[in-house]
C-alpha cells in the first residue's frame, strides 16, 4: 500500500470514529500529517509505512508540538525494517507512541485501548498490583507460593504488587493461575506516559533569523512564543491573559506556497481550536485566507500598543469557537 493510500485510509477511519480531521499537511518540512480531535482528545498523527523513517528531530518536534497544543503525538505505521508491527501492541520511537492500523481501529473506533507495549527485552503489560495482591490473599497464598508458581523470586512478586510492570509471559501465567486478567490498558491518548521512559520535552529550536523581528514583536505584546522547526507554521504563540490564547504563527513573503501554508494552518487551527496568523513581507490586500489572519510586517511595525496586536488577530482570524 502506498503512503498516500495509507493516509487516506487512516483519515477515513478517524472520520468514521467521529473525529474532526484536518487537511493533510502536504508541505515540507513537516512533523505530522494530520491533526484530529474528538472531544478533549487532540492527536497529531504521523502515518508511515516503515516507522523507522521517523528520525529523532521529527520525534522531538512532535513531542514539543504535543506540549504546546495540549495534544498527543502518535505514529500509525505498518512495519519496521525487520518486522511487521503486531496488533494490540504500543511501540515507541524517540518517545512517540507507535501503533499499527488494526490497533488504531480498536483504539479509535472500538474505543478499546491496547494492553501490551514493547520495550527493550520484549513485550510487557502494566499490572493492577492491588488487584493481584487482593486475589493472592483471598486464596491464602503467600508471596513465596505465588513466586514458586511463576518461577520468579518473592521480591519480584512483591514488586508486581507494588506496580512494577511484567512481561507478557508472566501476565499470561497470572491469568491462567487466577482465571482473571490483571493487565491495565495503555493510555495511548495520553501519550502512554505510564509505560514509557519519562523524558523531558526536548528544548525548543533556535529561532530562524528571518523570523526574529516578527516573533520579537509578539513577545513584546505579551505572547509566549514557541518556535517550531518542522511544522506548517513558524511558531505557536500563547497569551493566557487574553481572549487570544494559542495562535499558529507563519511568516514569509506571501507566495502561492505561503498561501497554501496559510490554508493548512486554518485547517489545523480549526481542529486544534486555535487562531492562526500569517505575517507577510510585501503588499497583500486580503485580510485573511480561510480564517488565517494576514498581517503585513509593515503594518505590524506601525503598531506600538500590544493590545492593538491582539485586537488585529482577533478581528481577522477565525476564533476557535467558530470552528
Amino acid at each position: 500500500m502506498s503512503r498516500t493510500a495509507l493516509i487516506e485510509n487512516v483519515t477515513a477511519m478517524l472520520e468514521d470514529a467521529d473525529f474532526l480531521v484536518s487537511d493533510r499537511c502536504a508541505v515540507r518540512p513537516k512533523s505530522f500529517d494530520v491533526a484530529a480531535r474528538r472531544g478533549d482528545d487532540l492527536v497529531l498523527l504521523k502515518i508511515l509505512g516503515n516507522v523507522d523513517a521517523l528520525d529523532a528531530e521529527t520525534g522531538a518536534e512532535m513531542r514539543r508540538l504535543g506540549e504546546y497544543l495540549q495534544a498527543t503525538p502518535m505514529v500509525i505505521g505498518i512495519r519496521t525494517r525487520d518486522e511487521e508491527l503486531k496488533p494490540g501492541v504500543v511501540y515507541f520511537r524517540h518517545g512517540v507512541p507507535v501503533i499499527n492500523p488494526d490497533t488504531g481501529y480498536d483504539l479509535f473506533v472500538e474505543e478499546m485501548p491496547p494492553l501490551i507495549y514493547a520495550a527493550p527485552g520484549g513485550l510487557y503489560v502494566s499490572l493492577d498490583g492491588d488487584l493481584l495482591a487482593d486475589e493472592r490473599e483471598e486464596r491464602g497464598w503467600s508471596l513465596g507460593r505465588l513466586a514458586t508458581e511463576l518461577g520468579v523470586s518473592r521480591r519480584t512478586v512483591s514488586k508486581y504488587e507494588d506496580g512494577m510492570n511484567a512481561s507478557i509471559e508472566v501476565a499470561i501465567q497470572l491469568e491462567e493461575l487466577f482465571n482473571e486478567p490483571f493487565s491495565s490498558p495503555v493510555d495511548v491518548l495520553d501519550g502512554a506516559d505510564e509505560v514509557r521512559d519519562a523524558e523531558p520535552t526536548p528544548s525548543a529550536p533556535e529561532t530562524d533569523p528571518d523570523d526574529e523581528h516578527v516573533l520579537h514583536v509578539l513577545t513584546n505584546a505579551g505572547f509566549t512564543v514557541h518556535p517550531t522547526a518542522r511544522a506548517p507554521f513558524k511558531a505557536v504563540s500563547e497569551d493566557e491573559g487574553s481572549a487570544v490564547t494559542r495562535v499558529l504563527t507563519g511568516h514569509s513573503t506571501f507566495t502561492p506556497a505561503a498561501e497554501k501554508r496559510a490554508r493548512i494552518m486554518s485547517s489545523i487551527g480549526e481542529v486544534a481550536q486555535t487562531r492562526s496568523v500569517y505575517f507577510t513581507e510585501g503588499d497583500e490586500e486580503r485580510e485573511s485566507v480561510d480564517g488565517t489572519a494576514l498581517v503585513s510586517c509593515e503594518e505590524l511595525a506601525g503598531i506600538t500598543d500590544p493590545e492593538e496586536i491582539r485586537e488585529l488577530i482577533r478581528d481577522r482570524a477565525k476564533a476557535p469557537s467558530e470552528a
